[in-house]
């Protein structure tokens, strides 16, 4: 059975994935306010400390995904997201700081973190300070969302393998006695695949529990905030558990790198989507496909052209109205016709009855 499919359709315009400068926020001292400044040393302080092992967790913060998709300057784009419950926050905002440090030892870019102000002598020391870290930034946040409250920020690194710490802290009050500021600290490893080297390849595939189209361009820190409205003319918020009501709508997004091209600088690509069926404690079995996409001069925008940084990216909203309740593997072949070669990727998700 072949079953019935929304092509989705994304910018054919976007060009690669944020650069580490579109990440870095403008650090401008006089607008952090005296209570920033105050608790700046003991937030390194305590996510210094994590490294260490100690690693408390007031607000039930956890990692819940991250994708990887193609940076520029041969880095690799990482959107993550993490769950916290929002009522265990006593103040009106909390500072969220995320640090990247690679297994290996190695630094590639990285952020500065804002400082209260200081003298040109030792800005010049910070400048030829070499980064300990891969990736590290700061910002203030407003909590909301209950118990279940979810966050997403990103970070640019080369592929390797790396641990993540991110931490949420109360801001102080600075009054005498006050109790200590609460906080939640956590670690993660991620390997983030090399998307530079010239085999054909994908970006994560993500599952989206909502997609929106985005009215006008984000600003770099509403692009740091908002790290899924970064991918062009939508804004995708990541399904996190992968689990899905027959009402709902599969809804898949993910960019193809690598492809040649013909002479117009356009690929010929067909992406085949399968669907398995995976019952308890038996063996898969096919479930059903949906028709094979074909991404080429004859599909594509007229002024699609990669030689110009266009992505190709694709996706398809899949009805799961037929799919009774249960566990199933998408299985997503991606052939590139002119090079003869072919990938796969898998997206494992449940379906439980609406």
């Amino acid at each position: 059975m072949v079953l019935n499919r929304r092509t989705l359709h994304w910018s054919v315009t976007l060009v690669l994935i944020l650069s580490t400068a579109l990440l870095a926020q403008k650090k401008d001292d006089k607008k952090q306010t005296e209570a920033q400044k105050r608790d700046l040393p003991e937030i390194v302080k305590t996510m210094d400390a994590a490294a260490t092992g100690q690693l408390p967790n007031d607000f039930g913060l956890a990692w819940a995904r991250q994708d990887v998709l193609k940076a520029a300057n041969n880095l690799e784009y990482v959107p993550f997201t993490v769950t916290y419950d929002a009522t265990k926050i006593t103040t009106p905002t909390v500072a969220f700081y995320w640090r990247v440090v690679a297994q290996n030892g190695g630094a590639s870019a990285t952020l500065t973190l804002p400082a209260a102000k200081k003298d040109d002598k030792d800005k010049d020391k910070d400048k030829k300070a070499p980064s300990k870290y891969a990736y590290e930034n700061l910002t203030y946040v407003t909590p909301s969302g209950g118990a279940q409250a979810r966050l997403s920020r990103p970070f640019t690194v080369t592929g390797g393998a790396y641990d993540v710490y991110v931490m949420m802290r109360e801001q102080s009050s600075g009054a005498k006695n006050a109790p200590a500021p609460k906080v939640a600290v956590i670690k993660q490893t991620v390997t983030v695949p090399d998307l530079w080297t010239p085999d054909l390849s994908t970006s994560s595939i993500i599952a989206a529990s909502h997609i929106e189209p985005l009215s006008a361009p984000l600003s770099p820190n509403e692009q740091l905030e908002r790290p899924y409205a970064a991918l062009g003319s939508m804004e995708i918020t990541p399904s996190l558990d992968s689990k899905f009501t027959t009402k709902d709508e599969l809804s898949i997004f993910f960019l193809i790198y690598n492809a040649k091209t013909d002479a117009m600088n356009k690929p010929d690509v067909s992406v085949e989507y399968n669907f398995y069926a995976k019952p308890s404690g038996a063996p898969e079995k096919f479930f059903n496909k949906t028709a094979a996409q074909s991404l080429n001069a004859s599909t594509l925008p007229k002024e699609f052209d990669m030689s110009l940084g266009h992505q190709l990216s694709t996706g398809q909203g899949v009805q799961l109205t037929s799919f009774p309740a249960g566990d199933y593997r998408l299985e997503v072949k991606v052939t590139d016709k002119l090079s003869g070669k072919s990938i796969t990727r898998d997206l494992n998700f449940t379906v439980t009855a609406g």
